[in-house]
C-alpha cells in the first residue's frame, strides 16, 4: 500500500543485510540461510519474509514479542538502559524544553519545527478545535454513568461520518486534514465526555488558550464563573502529554497499524487504538496505581502491604512499579517524578490517599529489595498521582492517556501508508483443535460425542 510522502525526512539509515542465519531441521539435515538486519540503534533480526515460501515452516510467537512487524524511524527504546527518544531526541529533553504541539509536528514530520512552521502548525491545529453542532448532540445517546472510554471509542470512530473531506487514504492533503483534525478535536472529543457525565453544559475551546491549557478550561471551567489557568497545572498536563504521545509497537499502537493495513480511514483506526489502550494491562495501568491505593487504605498498612508484594504466593501485586520494557528507571518517571513533586506543592492538597503514595514512593527509591528487583516508580504512578491532585477523576485518567498518544498513532498510521513493503495484516497460528471429521446428523449424535460448554466457548 504505498502512496505519495507525506513526511519530512527520510530514515536516518535504510536496514540492510548483514549476514546470514543458518536454520537447521534437526530431524532432516536440513539447512536454510535467512538474512540478517540491523537498523540505526537496537538489535539484530532475522529477516524471515522468505521462511515459508522456502520451507513451509511458520514462526510461534505469542504476543509478538520477539517480532518485528514493521521498519519504522519514528521511536527507539533500549529498555536496559532506560532509553527512549523520538525521532532521535531524548524524551528528557523534549519533557524539559519543548511543548507538547512541538513535540507532535516532531512525530508527524521527523524534525522539530521553525519558528514560523511552530507557529503555522499551532494555528491550523487550533483551527479545527470545535466539534460539529451534531455531533455535539451524539453525546445524549449515551447512558451519563457511560465510562468516558466507551464515548471516546464512539465518537472518534463516528467522525468518519461527519468529515467526509479526509478519509481518502491515497490523498496526501486529506491524511494531512485528517491528523490534524484527530489532534485537535481530541481533548474536546475528552473532556466533553466528562462534563456529558456530569450533566453539565459542554464549553467551547478557547483558541487563545495552548493545547494544554484549553484541555484544563474546557475540565473544570463552568459558564457562571471566570477560569484562571494555573501555570504550574497547565505545564504538568503539557508534561503528561508529551511522555504519552508515542512509544513504539505497543498493543495500540499495532492496533492502528493493524487496522490501517486494511485500508480503514483514519478515523476508525484511531478509535480502533482507543479500543485497545482502554484493556487495564495497557492504558488502564495509572488508574490501577488508585484502585492500589484503596486497597491499601493508610500509610500505616504500608508496611503489611510491601510484605505482601514480596510474598510470591499472595497475588497482591505493587501497581505503578517497574515495566515491561523498561529492566532499569523508566526515563519518562525521571521528569514524572519532579513534576508530580511541583503539583502536589503548588496544590497543598491534603489528601490521604496522596501520602500514602509519596510513602510508596519513598520506599520504593530507598528498600533494599526494589532497587535489586529495579522496581522503581513508573511514569503510571506519578502520573496517576498528579491527575488525582488536580481533580480528575479516576476514569479520565485513560482519557488523557489517549489525547497524549494520539500523535504517536496518527504518525505511524501515516508512516505505515508510506512503506513500500506493508501488507494487510494477517498473523497465523498454531492449530490445537480437532483434525477433519464427518459431520454426523443430529438425530444420531450420541453421549459419545464430546460435549461443548459455556465455560469453554467464552474462554477460561
Amino acid at each position: 500500500m504505498n502512496t505519495k510522502s507525506d513526511t519530512a525526512s527520510e530514515p536516518a539509515i535504510e536496514s540492510a543485510p548483514v549476514g546470514n542465519f543458518i536454520l537447521t531441521d534437526s530431524s532432516t539435515g536440513e539447512s536454510w540461510e535467512l538474512p540478517a538486519r540491523t537498523g540505526a540503534m537496537g538489535n539484530r533480526l532475522i529477516d524471515i519474509k522468505t521462511l515459508y515460501g522456502q520451507t513451509g515452516i511458520l514462526t510461534y510467537d505469542p504476543g509478538f514479542t520477539s517480532t518485528a512487524s514493521c521498519k519504522s524511524d519514528i521511536t527507539f527504546i533500549d529498555g536496559n538502559k532506560g532509553v527512549l527518544l523520538h525521532r532521535g531526541y531524548s524524551i528528557e529533553e523534549l519533557a524539559a524544553k519543548s511543548d507538547y504541539m512541538e513535540t507532535c509536528y516532531l512525530l508527524l514530520y521527523g524534525e522539530l519545527p521553525t519558528p514560523e512552521q511552530k507557529t503555522s502548525f499551532d494555528s491550523d491545529i487550533k483551527s479545527h478545535t470545535l466539534l460539529h453542532e451534531q455531533l455535539s448532540r451524539f453525546y445524549s445517546g449515551f447512558m451519563r454513568s457511560a465510562h468516558p472510554m466507551a464515548i471516546m471509542v464512539g465518537v472518534v470512530g463516528a467522525l468518519s461520518a461527519f468529515y467526509h473531506d479526509s478519509i481518502d487514504i491515497t490523498d496526501v492533503e486529506q491524511r494531512q486534514l485528517a491528523a490534524h483534525r484527530l489532534i485537535a478535536k481530541m481533548p474536546t472529543i475528552g473532556a466533553y465526555a466528562y462534563k456529558y457525565s456530569l450533566g453539565m453544559p459542554f464549553p467551547m475551546p478557547r483558541n487563545e488558550y495552548s493545547y494544554s491549557e484549553n484541555l484544563l478550561q474546557m475540565m473544570f471551567s463552568n459558564p457562571a464563573e471566570d477560569y484562571e489557568i494555573n501555570p504550574v497545572l497547565s505545564r504538568a498536563i503539557d508534561r503528561i502529554l508529551i511522555l504519552h504521545a508515542d512509544h513504539e509497537q505497543n498493543a495500540s499502537t499495532s492496533t492502528v497499524r493493524l487496522a490501517g493495513s486494511s485500508g480503514a480511514n483514519p478515523y476508525a483506526c484511531i478509535a480502533s487504538g482507543i479500543a485497545s489502550l482502554w484493556g487495564p494491562a495497557h492504558g488502564g495501568a495509572n488508574e490501577a496505581v488508585l484502585k492500589m491505593l484503596d486497597e491499601i487504605g493508610t500509610v500505616d498498612q504500608v508496611g503489611k502491604y510491601i510484605k505482601k508484594a514480596q510474598d510470591k504466593n499472595d497475588s497482591f501485586r505493587l501497581m505503578g512499579f517497574g515495566h515491561r520494557v523498561y529492566k532499569s528507571y523508566d526515563p519518562r518517571a525521571t521528569v514524572m517524578r519532579e513534576t508530580c513533586h511541583e503539583v502536589l506543592q503548588v496544590l497543598d492538597v491534603n489528601d490521604p490517599k496522596l501520602e500514602l503514595a509519596m510513602e510508596l514512593e519513598r520506599i520504593a527509591l530507598e528498600d533494599p529489595y526494589f532497587i535489586e528487583k529495579k522496581l522503581y516508580p513508573n511514569v503510571d504512578f506519578y502520573s496517576g498521582i498528579i491527575l488525582k491532585a488536580m481533580g480528575f477523576p479516576t476514569s479520565m485518567f485513560t482519557v488523557m492517556f489517549a489525547i497524549g498518544r494520539t500523535v504517536g498513532w496518527i504518525s505511524h498510521w501515516k508512516e505505515m501508508l508510506n512503506d513500500d513493503e506493508q501488507k494487510i495484516g494477517r498473523p497465523r497460528q498454531l492449530y490445537l483443535g480437532e483434525q477433519q471429521r464427518s459431520f454426523i446428523p443430529l438425530d444420531k449424535r450420541g453421549h459419545t460425542e464430546k460435549k461443548t460448554s459455556w465455560p469453554w466457548f467464552w474462554g477460561k
